[in-house]
């Protein structure tokens, strides 16, 4: 356990922001293989693998209930010096997580087809949208685990392990991929089905080898079957934090399908391009996303510790290494796009799209950056609320207009991506507004002194962090 109430907040940041990072990096890039080794099966397959890869966001809604409820939770107790309470709190995520895993598999079954022929542009693409989500559920339901597990880690400010089972699982996938999709080596091609199954092998080896690190090497929390009968009272403890964050997936799952509901009439191509920039986007995405995501179990434990003054320094600093962060990124998505996107499809109009949608699209980024800080800070303080209320509102300013702008004479594609500027914008300022007065609520008016004082105290060393 490393006690992250003592010590340099950026460099609590910058320690565990790296081994964050790997992991989210690693997941993307095998997603981007599985679309670069599916781009040479058309673009009804690609356009299918991610549209059905948008069904993801209502799976992670269900493990960022999962994930966010157990960080906050045991981050709260570790501040507090509580070790039984954090071991009650891992023990019941864990039963969650069962259930949910179980919950995931069902609605795999019976949605996945219905789901395709609501968002994709032409029957192939259906066909393979479906055929992908269901070789992929295992993978997605397995997920639920391997993120109770990694939560549990980072809540006592232990990052690395779960970092490098992601990093191993993701390169089981990346071997498998080609093996499986295309046939290399055996001659016997899967298709999209091959995506799915490579993922849920790996993702079923991940969720091994984590297990084997608790039972092994964790020491501040453990499984107790005793402890796994479910408690309603601790279960809607964690519940209460995790659902509104939960919520907020649920409004980025909504806020896709309309954005393939409008591409829909521009074919396959259309949105072939934009699964594919939406995804090198999300890889430009993970540094900034990282650090905000190492800021929460900083601010979760302040929270527990009682100290405001540090809750409210760990804010500013991550909000101004998230908005350098994404400025670095922003410049050459503006000026060479095609250097991002090379390689992912050699149709020329799918390609075109493509760069369209990064070049407009990052304008937001830092906007987005701050919108990620605010959402960990709100996770650290245990109120997530008002992420769902800034999350809402985006998804309304923007699927309304969007929906009418696509029924009108003369409606282009660069209106969607143009008005998911606005929209992020209006949720950033909305999210600055809502953070600032839950500290004023939960923290109370900053004494002027407050961080010269916090500073002067003595610091004890950092714990290292086991490999």
């Amino acid at each position: 356990m490393k006690d992250l109430t003592r010590g340099s907040i950026v460099g609590h940041i910058l320690q565990m922001s790296p081994p964050i990072m790997a992991g989210m990096v690693t997941i993307m890039i095998c997603q981007l293989v599985d679309l670069y080794f599916v781009s040479g099966l058309g673009d009804p397959a690609v356009a299918g693998v991610a549209a059905a890869g948008n069904a993801g966001f209502l799976v992670n809604a269900l493990m960022q209930v999962l994930g966010v409820g157990t960080v906050a939770l045991m981050a709260h107790a570790v501040g507090r010096k509580d070790r039984g309470d954090a071991n009650l709190i891992f023990n019941q995520s864990v039963v969650l997580s069962v259930l949910f895993g179980l919950l995931t598999l069902a609605m795999g079954a019976a949605l996945s087809r219905p789901y395709m022929r609501s968002v994709a542009a032409d029957q192939a693409t259906i066909e393979a949208g479906t055929t992908y989500l269901l070789w992929f559920m295992p993978a997605l339901a397995l997920e639920f685990a391997m993120q109770v597990l990694a939560s549990a880690l980072r809540a006592t400010g232990i990052v690395r392990p779960a970092m490098f089972v992601r990093v191993l699982a993701v390169a089981i996938n990346i071997a498998l991929a080609p093996v499986l999709i295309s046939g290399w080596g055996t001659g016997y091609a899967l298709g999209v089905a091959g995506a799915g199954l490579a993922s849920s092998i790996a993702v079923a080896v991940g969720v091994l080898i984590l297990l084997a690190h608790f039972r092994r090497a964790e020491r501040y929390v453990a499984f107790n079957p005793a402890q796994w009968r479910p408690q309603p009272r601790h279960l809607k403890r964690i519940l209460n934090v995790g659902l509104p964050a939960g919520g907020e997936f649920a409004m980025m799952f909504i806020f896709m399908a309309v954005v393939y509901y409008v591409l829909s009439d521009f074919g396959a191509a259309a949105q072939a391009g934009f699964g594919i920039g939406q995804r090198v986007l999300g890889l430009i995405h993970m540094p900034a996303l990282a650090v905000a995501l190492a800021a929460g179990p900083i601010a979760g434990q302040n929270v527990g510790a009682g100290n405001g003054a540090r809750v409210r320094d760990t804010f500013v600093k991550t909000a101004l290494i998230t908005t350098a962060v994404m400025i670095a990124f922003m410049i050459p998505a503006q000026l060479k796009p095609e250097l991002l996107l090379a390689g992912f499809s050699n149709d020329q109009e799918t390609m075109a799209i493509a760069y369209l949608f990064l070049r407009i699209i990052s304008l937001n980024m830092v906007a987005q950056g701050l919108i990620f800080t605010c959402s960990s800070m709100f996770q650290g303080l245990g109120n997530t609320k008002p992420v769902l209320l800034s999350s809402a509102t985006r998804v309304f300013t923007y699927s309304l207009p969007a929906i009418w702008l696509s029924t009108r004479p003369g409606f282009r594609m660069e209106y969607v991506w143009y008005l998911s500027i606005a929209a992020t914008t209006l949720q950033a300022v909305l999210s600055l507004w809502l953070l600032r007065r839950e500290f004023g609520k939960r923290l109370g008016v900053p004494k002027v002194k407050s961080a010269e004082q916090a500073s002067s105290e003595p610091v004890a060393p950092l714990a290292r962090e086991p490999a």
